[in-house]
Parts: structure tokens; sequence; C-alpha cells
């Protein structure tokens, strides 16, 4: 692998050189936009809105919008605001991995040691496992400050990029309507999650409609067809809840995939 960011990991008094690498990747497929009439490629081009002409990217400045004009504002600009140490973690505080709300995780990447830091990498690594916590840092990246949580996984710590509280929306304008809902109802979709619960194991999650996407792609490249369109109902009545689930208790579970 190749890493992203090279700098150090503040713990106390105590700097840490690592090197980051990304933890995870898209098991989609990805498709190209063609012409309809002669399947050439269409790509996207940076044009003036006024004059109509392309621009190449030495002819791009960044602006911001104010008081209905721009303020260009250049990479000297951005880096009056940066902190001193624009490659350092530094850690800030210590907490329990299960306060932090699973929406404010965003992206997640790898922690390496460099030879001379491995000790204390190791230290701080052992240290949150045995005391079960995940460290709060903060990491300037590309001109964005970001807010991080380091906490062990397996023999690496891992970093998980989190999104500041003002970048989540408010559920406020959700209609959430009222319902009544009777005891044995409760206990019966109690019941149902019961059934269901076993300790999660991502090792039996795979991506099948990736794959199964690939098989029809295929398929239709020998000009056969391959499966058929599924058609599900959505329904959440309430009339025959309880019925729903007395029988969703002997519905024969299929294996994860």
């Amino acid at each position: 692998m190749r890493s992203m960011w090279n700098g150090s990991l503040g713990f106390g008094l105590v700097n840490i050189p690592v090197r980051m690498y990304l933890a995870t990747e898209e098991s989609r497929i990805s498709f190209v936009q063609l012409d309809k009439k002669d399947h050439a490629r269409v790509r996207y081009k940076k044009v003036n809105e006024v004059t109509g002409k392309e621009l190449q990217q030495e002819d791009i400045v960044r602006g911001y919008p104010m008081n209905n004009t721009y303020v260009i504002v250049d990479d000297a600009d951005l880096q009056k605001a940066a902190p001193e140490k624009v490659d350092h973690i530094d850690i800030v505080q210590f907490v329990n991995e299960n306060e932090i709300n699973a929406l404010y995780y965003e992206n997640h990447y790898f922690l390496e040691p460099d030879k001379v830091g491995a000790k204390a990498y190791i230290l701080i690594r052992d240290a949150l496992t045995l005391e079960g916590k995940a460290a709060i840092g903060r990491l300037v990246f590309h001109g964005k400050e970001w807010l991080c949580l380091i906490k062990p996984l397996r023999k690496v710590l891992a970093l998980h990029k989190l999104r500041f509280s003002d970048e989540i929306r408010s559920e406020a304008g959700l209609v959430i309507p009222d319902a009544a809902i009777k005891n044995d109802e409760l206990k019966m979709a109690s019941l149902l999650i019961a059934q269901l619960s076993r300790p999660f194991k991502a090792e039996e999650y795979t991506d099948t409609y990736s794959a199964k996407v690939l098989e029809v792609i295929e398929a239709k490249a020998r000009g056969k067809s391959k499966g058929k369109q599924l058609k599900i109902v959505h329904t959440a009545t309430t009339d025959d809840l309880m019925e729903k689930l007395k029988a969703s208790l002997h519905v024969k579970r299929k294996k994860a995939s």
C-alpha cells in the first residue's frame, strides 16, 4: 500500500512518527457514461460560464462568495489559518468508543509506525486496549481540519475521521407520527429481535449485489439473459401487524452472504 500522509501522533509529550493508509475500498462496479447514439465516452470540461471557453487547471483560482462578489483565496491565505503543526495528529482527550454515535463516522484509515516509534506505538495501542478507550485527536490534511478517533484494531491503530457536529443535519423537519403500541406487540417484536441476535462477524457478509450485476453484464456480453427482476411489496400496515410478527418467528433464515 502507498501511504497518503506522513506525520506524527502526539501522546502526551511523546510524538510517534506514523504513516496513514486507506483502510477501506469500494466494492461497487464502476460504469462510464456514453453517448446513446455512437457509444462514445462522455467527458466533462471546466468552462467559463460567461464565454463558454474551456479552462486549464492553471487558469483556475479559488473564490469565496461574499457581498455579491468573490474574494480570491490562495494557498498562502490558507496557511495563515493553519495551526503550526500541520503534519501532526494531536490527541486532545480519551473517550469510551460507545459514546460516539455511528452518524459521526466518515472515513477509515490505518496508522503504521516508523521503526523509531514502534515501542511508543505499541504502548498506546496496548494501553487503549487495556482501558477500553479510544483517543480523540485533530489533524489538518489538504487544507481541512479533521476530527479523528483513534483506536486499536487487532495489531494496528485505526484512525476514523469524524464529522463535526455542525455537519450533522437536524431531524426536526421529519414527520414521525405517533402510534399506540400494545404490550403483546412489543413482546413479540422483542422475541423476533432475540431470535435474530448473534455476534456480528463481518466476514460472513459479502457484496452479493455487485457480483450479480457483474454476472448480468457478462451474460449480456455473450448475448444471453441472466436472472429475473424481483418485485417486493412494501407494506407496514397495523391491521395484521401481530400476525406478521408471529409468522416472522417461523421463517427459515438464509445464511449471511
